[in-house]
């Protein structure tokens, strides 16, 4: 009888693994999870997934974006100085108040110049804009500059 008893109860390659496990009468029942829960374990991981690779792409959006407004931040500054060397009434007696940057391209720049009246004094503003997917952006900055310019004050030394 505890023969029959042994054989009555072999192990089955489930049991091995720890996926069934004996109830208190003494039947086995499987353990583990269920076609519902992988689906929705499934469903839950897809929509992780997806969130994480649209946050990436935005970002990447925004890094490309931010990396136009340095390049402008850049070329603003580069104006400016060039400006500020030759002199801003010089600059004015050129007559370009606009134009497209040489060595980059796709940046424009504009320039708007008011005399203030007193002491060759100028309120500058300048804005350098590009299109970037069919959208106008532009970086501006306002100054005031004296008339003459560095390079007139080196040449009259």
């Amino acid at each position: 009888m505890a023969r029959a008893r042994k054989i009555e109860r072999a192990f089955t390659s489930l049991e091995t693994f720890g996926k069934s496990r004996p109830n208190a009468s003494g039947t086995l029942f499987l353990t583990g999870f269920t076609l519902v829960e992988t689906m929705v374990a499934s469903v839950i991981l897809c929509g992780a997934v997806l969130a994480l690779g649209a946050i990436s792409t935005r970002c990447l959006s925004e890094t490309r974006l931010n990396r136009q407004y340095e390049v402008a931040s850049a070329l603003l500054d580069k104006q400016l100085t060039m400006i500020d060397y030759f002199g801003i009434e010089e600059f004015i007696e050129l007559g370009q108040m606009e134009g497209e940057f040489e060595d980059v391209a796709g940046y424009y720049w504009k320039v708007v110049t008011v005399s203030q009246g007193i002491d060759n004094l100028y309120q500058v503003n300048i804005t350098v804009s590009w299109v970037e997917r069919n959208r106008l952006r532009s970086v501006s900055v306002d100054t005031m500059l004296n008339g003459k310019g560095m390079l007139i004050g080196m040449q009259q030394e």
